[in-house]
């Protein structure tokens, strides 16, 4: 089962407030637009519109980044898990010289990896020439980095980007 976890977006939050409160980088949480239908008193009702984005953005030293928050209970990361719009929005920015990734969460390892944009761009490729439709455990393991909580930090993310 692959859906995008209230918990992973919760730590990642936590971590991104920390990066802003210590002026490290700004990256924020991008809502998923709702078109209010009916607003008749304290009861307002609506649907969630097609989201056009990923879930976070914002700059770090200077540059921008953006990424995504996906998690598995199995032990690879189907390609169908990541929504077409999210790939072009995430190879649009890596070509115009953001930093686009993935959060990933494997539930069953209870491991978080930072899968960056070529990796996926290789997978997406291969699957879109009829080959693999998912991304096995073992490219995070030999080709992602690993990210895991430090220095007061829920999920230090950025310090992956370092390494």
């Amino acid at each position: 089962m692959i859906r995008q976890s209230r918990y992973l977006e919760h730590i990642i939050d936590m971590a991104n407030n920390k990066y802003r409160n210590t002026g490290v980088a700004d990256v924020r949480k991008i809502p998923t637009p709702v078109k209010i239908l009916n607003n008749t008193g304290n009861r307002i009702t609506g649907h969630l519109e097609k989201a056009t984005w990923v879930d976070y953005s914002g700059v770090y030293k200077g540059k921008a980044i953006i990424f995504d928050a996906k998690e598995t209970g199995i032990t690879n990361l189907p390609l169908d898990s990541i929504h077409t719009h999210q790939y072009e929005l995430l190879k649009s920015w890596h070509r115009k010289g953001a930093i686009a990734f993935l959060i990933v969460y494997f539930k069953l390892h209870d491991k978080y990896y930072l899968l960056p944009f070529e990796t996926l761009r290789e997978a997406w490729e291969t699957r879109e020439n009829g080959g693999r439709k998912s991304i096995a455990w073992e490219t995070f393991e030999n080709e992602c980095i690993e990210v895991k909580s430090k220095d007061g930090y829920t999920l230090h993310y950025l310090d992956a980007l370092e390494v």
